[in-house]
């Protein structure tokens, strides 16, 4: 009996061997394994057809039409017109078929193109050439034919077609270069390296010699995650097994850069690539207008419910006298009469919930989803958010949210690269407690590199002197840099230098970059990496090898990276850099106080920092360090734990070195932009990766932070001294104190709070059973509502969504926003309500994941506070006015049944029932809800907390809605009633014809029309000539159309009951006096409220509306369309002067309201007048005069400061006269100066 495989069993899962369950073998080639090896076992696998199309030829019509009529509201209206096909109702089937074949036909074709383009580009993807190496020759194929198994040849620029392991490459070294932008966003060259073995592969030939299997894992989306090995036959020897990382895997999407060739064996294809897996479908986003119109929705539909029950029970009540059965003219057949009075009920129920159907609008979705989609160009055309650096203005992934931007109560924002520019620059080093800073200054002079270094330490003793050049070779060893020689890289020309190519870095990490060339400037060059040995040249300029033995790399959890590498001189170094947090606990010798000083200085003036530190190994102690790393490289199972495990072993006992210090800039405005965001109302908080120190120094430079914020902190540092069921509640009886005693609302309250990722982790983590102490959650979040600010510092990727998580299911739950710029970032973008992605150095994987992306984080001002409000208002009166006028176009009809004995009568012709929503009124209402501005962008601007109008949704609130519909009653109330009463007497024409039904009817239609059409006219506030065009042309085309309807035989009709009834109507002089009437009753109800409410109690946009209004009689200025076409204006206080300026400089302030404009912080009220006037001819505004006297001026630039140019020119015995006045007011504050000028306020 054969035991093999008991005893192969035995031995893998008792004696300790790997567990296989979760991986796969790729034979490499197609090749079996040699005899004796493991038996061949081939495997299926998917070929390498990528597939993202939703639907096939086949299945569109079903599928698209199953989720289409998901939504309630369509599948409401095919239940109303099925009932139409099925019982005889009052109208015709046709009033509610044709427009939801519309809506549904509209959205098939839009869906069913956006599914053809993604066919389109999965055909392109999948039949692209690749070369594939056949029995040792090069063969073109297409891309969806490749195997796993394959060995895949990939030039220069071409993209990975699947998941690859390197075999070889056209660098000596075995190395190539790779770019993932489509992947994570990263736009930096990355380095992967070749199996040592097939390195020196070079021929198609010796690639297809190859005998060797690879054992990995099975597929899993985690882009920076890989665990396998290769097992290479040679002869009849023991299989040569090698460690396979993430280091080794080529990613489908990724690019091959500079590096002529490789060669490569796949691994994952088609849909198991890691960029397939990777397709996750984000979860539809909800905005909170639309839950308010599906609320609003279940109301009308219960009013629509209940108009049919009440009117079904009154039928019957007034029928049941025997001499009240219906009308002569209406008499019920036998058939009829036999039937059950329950069947019969039901179906006059169904004939009157279509008869009311109307007030239900079906085209509001159309009009909404129009309006989502032709407004969201406004944000990609909007000039002001275009950056000339990148060549790209904001994008809008999504425009299911753009009201959404209106509504944003909490701000969640990374800190490097979205509030800094990610742009490092080294500023200085301490080594052993002395600090080095490039180019000193010495006696007023700027000394080279080398001299600085010998300035600071004139004679170094040899024990520093030994420091000092273990500090540099550590920053100049310790990283993954890589040394570009030529003169081009991606087609664009670098390091050049007098004419002749010079080298310089690239690197994923800007800060290493930075490390490196602050070496270079102080007199250490890394030179180059070739045949696996570092050079390094020297301050005295000599060239120093260094044998590059293994890399510790850096990853998030341990936060620093090592390399060990061997000297000329034989010795093993260990050189270390990381996070100060992990290095000084390792730590054995060194200046640690002194350094530990200079680290937490630097911080506090907001610079990155870095440790470095060394250790000398023994032969033995080497050995062993590469013992700890083979056997955990080589592992399957848990790889990352054992790597983990032996990096702990080897990084210890080290000696500090010194410190490293880079600066990271704040970004343009950012300041100004979380300034106005927190008068608008927004709590911004700040969730980054780096200490302590640092992000409290950036966010006290954003002025996220200001000096009078009293800081409440939440550290590790802090729950070691106390409990953290201590430190919560002390914190929470501060904030509830001080809200107390100040008396003041928790928004006049400046607290800030400073939590890290550790403590954060045991403030969410479930309390165990019998712990005592309640929900620390809840706690947490208290505290979180009385402060202004939040820093989240030490935080990890899934610990940002986490936060955003929580804050979205509190009780308020208030609208979230997230914005950030790199891969780290995506999990909180998707997690927010609103993502925001910027198109920053870290890549564009955050762009690609939001819902919105803009270039810069200044721009997010705009986005919120100009476009979110603009958005915001229009969707909501969209929304609003809907109901108002189907409420306005059903409710007489409901009436008008009292008056004909329940008969289901309708009183609209079948024509206008039909294009009511579709035609008359809705294309003003479209329009309006794309181009109205209640206030000018200038001013939303200036004033931000116009901002918290908008707030919470108040414009779609119960009250408002309530309000609405009880005008849109009204309205219907005087319709019917006014024109009931009015013709009471009143029943023939000039030429003694009587009115009927259909004229009565048309009469309340034609107010109807008009009295909506005028409602939204009075609404109005930014007139253009194509709202003129649309809303009259909308009441013309009712005329025409009535008058076209009734005044023509059209042969494809049976009957014409509205034949003549238009222009019989308008040939009576009471009707004329009763359409003016009636409308004019309509609307001076909304007038009276508006008028007694804007005087009684206005709001802040109210306010400014006044103001702006005051200002442009005032100064005789037409008020013209915000960011219109520049030219001449008018100085509102020198009529005689004018100014050219560009659209976005039209804000000159009159001195008279300037009592409605707020100064600066720190300020003063008594402004001092300058007579300053700009020249702003084109769109530079870079030159300026101040006129100091009648006849002397003063030359500005902004880049000049404007004090000392006023303090020089007094000097150098200057005029003095200042008092000409002008609109341009000089503010003396304690911060500094700040003038007006036609624009935004410019701080000098």
């Amino acid at each position: 009996m054969d035991f093999s495989l008991l005893r192969n069993i035995i031995s893998r899962y008792c004696v300790g061997e790997e567990i296989w369950v979760d991986s796969r073998t790729v034979y490499i080639g197609h090749k079996e394994p040699p005899p004796g090896a493991e038996a061949y076992i081939p495997q299926r696998y998917p070929d390498n057809r990528i597939v993202s199309s939703k639907y096939t030829f086949w299945n569109f019509i079903p599928k698209n039409l199953f989720e289409q009529f998901r939504r309630i509201a369509n599948f409401y209206f095919l239940v109303i017109f099925l009932v139409q096909l099925i019982i005889d109702t009052p109208t015709s089937p046709v009033t509610s078929g044709l427009p939801l074949f519309f809506v549904i036909t509209v959205t098939a074709i839009k869906q069913g193109y956006e599914d053809w383009l993604r066919h389109k580009a999965d055909c392109s993807i999948n039949e692209c050439p690749v070369d594939v190496v056949q029995q040792g020759k090069v063969v073109r194929t297409q891309s969806h034919k490749l195997r796993v198994g394959d060995i895949v040849v990939v030039k220069e620029d071409e993209t990975f077609p699947c998941d690859l392991i390197l075999l070889s490459s056209s660098r000596p070294d075995g190395t190539c270069f790779v770019t993932t932008t489509s992947l994570d966003g990263e736009s930096s060259h990355k380095t992967y390296y070749a199996i040592p073995d097939t390195m020196a592969f070079r021929t198609e030939q010796e690639v297809d010699s190859l005998h060797a299997t690879i054992e990995c894992e099975q597929p899993q989306p985690d882009l920076y995650k890989f665990v396998g090995r290769i097992n290479i036959y040679k002869d009849k020897e023991e299989p040569v097994a090698r460690p396979l990382g993430a280091e080794n895997l080529l990613l489908r999407g990724a690019t091959l850069k500079n590096t002529q060739h490789i060669h490569a064996v796949a691994v994952y294809t088609g849909m198991e690539t890691k960029m397939a897996l990777n397709y996750q479908s984000k979860s539809q986003k909800r905005s909170a207008v639309e839950k308010s119109m599906n609320a609003f929705l279940i109301v009308y539909l219960c009013i629509l419910i209940s108009k049919a029950v009440i009117n079904t029970v009154l039928k019957y009540a007034w029928q049941w006298s025997p001499d009240r059965d219906e009308p002569w003219y209406n008499h019920r057949t036998e058939h009829e009469r036999q039937r059950h009075v329950v069947i019969r009920a039901f179906t006059d129920f169904l004939a009157f919930m279509v008869l009311f159907n109307y007030i239900i609008p079906v085209s509001m979705y159309v009009t909404v989803e129009m309006q989502k989609f032709l407004g969201s160009y406004f944000i990609s055309w909007d000039e002001e958010m275009f950056d000339e650096e990148l060549g790209e203005g904001a994008q809008v992934n999504t425009s299911d949210l753009n009201e959404e931007l209106g509504q944003v109560e909490y701000v969640f924002t990374d800190k490097t690269g979205t509030l800094t520019e990610n742009n490092m620059e080294f500023i200085e080093c301490c080594v052993d407690g002395n600090v080095y800073i490039p180019h000193a200054i010495c006696n007023g002079q700027i000394l080279s590199a080398a001299s600085s270094i010998d300035m600071i330490d004139a004679s170094p003793g040899g024990y520093r002197r030994e420091y000092e050049d273990l500090f540099f070779r550590a920053l100049c060893l310790c990283h993954t840099v890589q040394v570009k020689e030529e003169e081009t890289v991606d087609g664009i020309k670098r390091g050049i230098h007098q004419g002749r190519p010079t080298s310089f870095y690239i690197s994923s990490s800007p800060d290493e970059v930075a490390l490196v060339e602050g070496m270079k400037r102080l007199g250490y060059t890394y030179l180059r990496l070739k045949d696996n040995y570092m050079e390094i040249l020297n301050k005295d300029d000599e060239i120093e090898r260094f044998e590059l033995l293994h890399v510790l790399n850096f990853d998030s959890v341990r936060r620093r990276m090592s390399v060990i590498v061997k000297s000329s001189s034989g010795d093993y170094l260990l050189f270390c850099k990381g996070a100060d947090s992990s290095i000084f606990p390792r730590v054995v010798s060194g200046k640690v106080e002194q350094v530990k000083a200079r680290v937490e200085q630097n911080a506090v003036e907001g610079l990155r920092t870095l440790c470095v530190a060394y250790r000398r190994l023994s032969e033995s102690e080497y050995q062993e360090a590469c013992h700890h790393l083979m056997e955990a490289k080589l592992a399957l199972q848990d790889r990352e734990q054992r790597l983990a495990q032996a990096y702990d072993i080897i990084e210890r006992d080290f000696v500090l070195l010194g410190a490293t210090a880079v600066e990271d800039r704040l970004q343009e405005k950012a300041a100004d932009t979380i300034e106005s965001l927190h008068k608008a109302g927004m709590k911004v908080w700040v969730l980054t990766g780096d200490k302590m120190e640092t992000a409290a120094a950036t966010c006290y430079a954003s002025k996220l932070f200001r000096r009078t914020t009293q800081i409440l902190e939440l550290t590790k540092k802090r729950t070691e001294e106390q409990s953290l069921h201590d430190v919560l509640f002390e914190l929470n009886r501060t904030v509830l104190r001080q809200r107390s005693i100040s008396g003041l609302s928790v928004d006049c309250l400046d607290f800030g709070l400073i939590i890290d990722g550790a403590t954060l982790s045991a403030v969410l983590k479930p309390n165990q059973e019998g712990a005592g102490h309640g929900n620390y959650r809840e706690i947490f979040l208290e505290i979180c509502r009385n402060c202004s600010a939040v820093l989240c510092c030490r935080m990890a990727p899934l610990q940002k969504a986490q936060i955003v998580k929580l804050i979205k299911a509190s009780k308020e739950h208030p609208i979230t926003l997230a914005i950030g710029d790199g891969a780290n970032d995506v999990s909180m973008i998707l997690e927010a309500h609103v993502g925001i992605g910027i198109m920053g150095k870290e890549g564009r994987q955050a762009a690609r994941n939001s819902d919105y992306a803009i270039p810069k984080f200044k721009h997010l001002k705009k986005m919120l506070l100009v476009h979110g409000h603009y958005y915001y208002i229009r969707i909501a009166e969209l929304v609003q006015y809907f109901f108002y006028k189907n409420v306005c176009f059903i409710f007489p009809q409901f009436l008008y049944q009292f008056f004909c004995g329940f008969s289901q009568q309708p009183l609209y012709d079948t024509a206008y029932l039909t294009l009511y929503n579709i035609s008359f009124t809705s294309l003003p209402i479209l329009l309006y809800s794309l181009v109205e501005q209640h206030v000018s962008m200038d001013t939303l601007k200036r004033e931000p907390s116009l901002y918290r109008d908008i707030a919470k949704n108040s414009l779609l609130r119960w009250p408002v809605f309530l309000y609405w519909t009880c005008l849109g009653v009204f309205d219907a109330v005087v319709f019917f009633f006014g024109a009931y009463f009015l013709f009471d007497n009143t029943t023939f024409t000039s030429n003694g014809q009587m009115f009927g039904n259909w004229t009565f009817g048309t009469l309340i239609f034609t107010v109807l029309v008009f009295t909506v059409t005028l409602k939204l006219a009075l609404d109005t506030h930014h007139w253009t000539w194509i709202n003129h065009f649309v809303i009259w042309g909308s009441l013309l085309f009712y005329v025409i159309f009535s008058l076209l309807w009734g005044g023509i035989i059209w042969p494809f009709l049976n009957y014409q009951r509205m034949y003549y009834v238009f222009m019989q109507m308008l040939s009576s002089g009471p009707a004329w006096l009763s359409i003016i009437l009636l409308i004019t009753v309509s609307l001076l109800p909304d007038v009276i409220k508006k008028v007694l409410c804007r005087a009684m109690c206005p709001t802040a946009t109210e306010r400014a509306q006044r103001v702006r209004t005051v200002q442009v009689l005032e100064d005789g200025l037409a008020p013209g369309p915000a960011g219109g076409g520049g030219g001449r204006e008018r100085d509102p206080l020198h009529p005689d002067r004018t100014c050219e300026g560009d659209s976005g400089e039209k804000a000159a302030r009159s001195y008279d309201s300037l009592d409605h404009q707020k100064l600066l912080p720190g300020s003063v009220a008594d402004v001092t007048p300058l007579s300053f006037c700009r020249s702003c001819k084109g769109t530079s505004a870079d030159s300026s005069h101040l006129h100091l006297g009648t006849a002397e001026s003063l030359s500005l630039c902004r880049s000049d400061p404007l004090p000392q140019k006023l303090l020089a020119h007094l000097a150098e015995g200057g005029g003095t006269d200042l008092c000409p006045l002008s609109p341009y007011m000089l503010r003396l504050s304690g911060a500094g100066f700040a003038y007006y000028a036609p624009g935004p306020e410019t701080s000098v």
